[in-house]
């Protein structure tokens, strides 16, 4: 059995590579696998698949013997938070992230309120290839309250980490992207003062991350022209990402808002080591403009829990991703982009500056161009001879281009696509080369394939 955990949990199709079946015996397995009793604590995102899962899941953990409990639809970092706040044992969150309707997930934490390490899902591995034997899944459905109670105490924490401060007199849209961020978001920025307007607002998961949300800003764009505002915010399905669009369209993404929030820090003597870890997507440009402040930019593989290891290791308090998955120190590490917005819109009243003044301020990005090159299979899924034989290829394309700009290729860990970036300070070279790599790419993997 090839292993059913990718670089962020489990992740795929609903019904085609995730489904109640598997949902069940991961939450048995997880329930075995622990040896603390307290319970287990679940949420999940707005997609119609998320009531299938989370009665799978349960009904896997009653069988276990264990407790849960279910706090419904809420933003990933929920979970990390309230697993610390109310000494739980693990915690599971059911999303699939950014990704389309279609998709759906499995993210566990252990009970520090960090995602499990890989040692961890092999043991829940292991104990699913042994189920696969030995057990028949029962479908009878169990009774599910939700404990909103915990859900209050989640959102009083967002708004305690504003020490104090508001953002009264601060006009801000928010795309809730009809997942998550629709369970708080709009309540926390009004609690605080501000004036709010919000759109794709309904706890829609047939619409999740369509069209809307982190990946595509268009609807928040046009939300500013028509109803002009100091900034917005848009979060991914899950908000654990965010990414921030000023009055005149500009964008603010993760690298922007890792260098402002980190000069801050910088300033304050606050950085350990003038330190900020990235990944290998983050911008040139960053990197470059982050040194000459006397700052370092260490990177790392693409993914949250690669930055959380590398700020652990390194003893770092800002870290994060280009694509607006920001873990600072304020909770523990835990991305969460409602918090993140928070900040960047209290800097901004506290230096009583717009945000497009203060991106003014930010570095000037080198051309970057991401293409997907879509694959007919799971990368994680091929067999161990044709995976090496793309990774030599890949590493081939790294060393032929090395010499005219950065190149950077990897397959998606969530998606069956291999990802293209090509970054330099002349668009033109960027374009073509980008181009050129992509076709070439994509004929030699087809060559390994077939």
């Amino acid at each position: 059995m090839k292993s059913i955990f990718g670089t962020d949990g489990i992740r795929g199709k609903f019904n085609e590579d995730i489904n109640y079946s598997l949902a069940y015996k991961v939450g048995y397995a997880l329930g075995l696998t622990l040896e603390n009793n307290n319970p287990i604590i679940i949420g999940r995102d707005t997609r119609i698949s998320g009531d299938i899962l989370l009665q799978a899941i349960t009904t896997g953990i009653n069988a276990s013997g264990k407790k849960f409990i279910n706090i419904g639809i809420c933003p990933t970092p929920a979970i990390p938070f309230l697993i610390k706040k109310e000494n739980l044992s693990s915690g599971i969150m059911i999303s699939a992230s950014h990704n389309p309707p279609e998709y759906n997930g499995i993210k566990i934490f252990d009970h520090n309120g960090q995602k499990v390490t890989k040692n961890f899902e092999n043991k829940i591995q292991q104990l699913i290839e042994e189920l696969n034997q030995n057990i028949s899944v029962p479908k009878k459905e169990i009774s599910l309250k939700t404990n909103k109670e915990l859900m209050d105490i989640y959102i009083q924490s967002l708004i305690q980490t504003m020490g104090g401060d508001d953002l009264s007199g601060m006009k801000i849209i928010l795309d809730t992207c009809y997942g998550s961020a629709t369970t708080c978001a709009k309540t926390i920025f009004q609690t605080l003062g501000a004036d709010v307007k919000v759109i794709n607002h309904s706890k829609n998961g047939l619409k999740i991350n369509m069209n809307c949300g982190s990946t595509n800003l268009e609807p928040l764009k046009k939300a500013l022209k028509e109803s002009p505002a100091d900034m917005g915010f848009s979060f991914d399905g899950d908000a654990d990402r965010v990414i921030g669009v000023d009055s005149k369209g500009n964008i603010l993404d993760g690298d922007h808002i890792l260098f402002l929030w980190g000069r801050e820090l910088m300033e304050q003597n606050a950085l350990t080591n003038n330190l900020l870890i990235s990944t290998e997507m983050a911008n040139l440009g960053f990197e470059k403009a982050w040194n000459k402040l006397g700052g370092i930019l260490y990177r790392t593989d693409v993914g949250d829990k690669y930055v959380h290891e590398a700020i652990k290791e390194k003893s770092a308090v800002l870290g994060g991703e280009q694509s607006g998955h920001i873990l600072s120190e304020i909770n523990n590490f835990s991305g969460d982009g409602i918090l993140t917005a928070l900040q960047i819109s209290k800097y901004c009243k506290k230096k009583n500056i717009f945000l497009s003044d203060w991106l003014q301020t930010s570095f000037k990005p080198f051309t970057q161009k991401l293409t997907n090159i879509k694959l007919n299979f799971q990368i994680n899924k091929v067999n161990p001879r044709t995976k090496n034989l793309i990774v030599q290829t890949i590493s081939n394309f790294h060393e032929i281009y090395s010499d005219n700009c950065r190149i950077y290729i990897r397959p998606s860990g969530t998606e069956p696509v291999m990802r293209v970036l090509v970054e330099a300070k002349n668009q033109k070279i960027v374009h073509s080369l980008s181009s050129e790599i992509t076709n070439k790419l994509n004929l030699e993997i087809n060559k390994i394939i077939n």
